[in-house]
């Protein structure tokens, strides 16, 4: 195994999300230091307010530190401006939303195809239409999010997310808006798809039996990782 086997495929160091409000600075994320090591699913775990949604999107390069650096694969996020933020996320990263974030105007066959479509990536149409049967919607392709159910929606979100073969997958509070029984189909599926396509999943939760089923959970309160476990 080479050296390059054994580097974290994200590592932020000293990471810390600042607002100045009229009255005062508020720290929403502060001084975050770990590692994710490739293939890994790690849980970032805490309260509603902790600053879990933050930090994933100081991860993932959709917010701007005030502090610190990430780095994925090896670069250094924050060196980039904005559209190469927006090319590695293309290039290396999925996302799972809680609120699903489907364009209503594409069916779902357009939905699961638009990042390959971004992307320039050849044989969009059939990789998502293959990716969407994975996900068990291969009846619902010309169906419209608001003719889908929310677990049907999170599924089409599921393979938007995996059809780039994606090596890193950030999902934020991916069964927040679903019944406890069609959560567990939507979890069951990103951990099967993740070990499958050997992605490294970064998975935010409030919910401690999902972390539990992570490799490793990074416990935050008040914007500090606390411990992990």
């Amino acid at each position: 195994m080479t050296e390059s086997d054994h580097a974290p495929i994200v590592k932020c160091e000293g990471l810390t999300k600042q607002v100045t409000t009229p009255d005062h600075v508020l720290t929403i994320v502060k001084d975050a230091t770990f590692e994710v090591r490739a293939g890994e699913a790690v849980a970032i775990l805490g309260a509603s307010g902790s600053g879990k949604s933050t930090l994933l999107g100081l991860l993932a390069g959709l917010d701007v530190p005030t502090s610190g650096r990430v780095a994925i694969d090896g670069e250094d996020l924050f060196s980039l401006n904005e559209d190469g933020r927006a090319r590695l996320r293309g290039r290396m990263v999925g996302f799972v939303f809680q609120s699903f974030q489907l364009l209503p105007a594409l069916t779902a066959l357009e939905n699961a195809m638009l990042p390959l479509e971004l992307a320039g990536g050849a044989d969009a149409a059939a990789r998502a239409r293959e990716m969407l049967g994975r996900v068990g919607l291969a009846e619902r392709l010309g169906h419209y999010p608001r003719q889908l159910s929310g677990g049907e929606q999170q599924r089409v979100a599921l393979a938007r997310a995996f059809v780039t073969a994606p090596k890193l997958l950030f999902a934020d509070e991916p069964t927040g808006n679903l019944d406890s029984q069609t959560g567990e189909q939507v979890i069951g599926l990103l951990f099967e798809m993740n070990r499958e396509r050997g992605a490294t999943l970064v998975l935010v939760t409030h919910d401690h039996e999902l972390a539990s089923r992570c490799d490793r959970r990074l416990h935050i309160a008040a914007g500090e990782i606390t411990h992990e476990d």
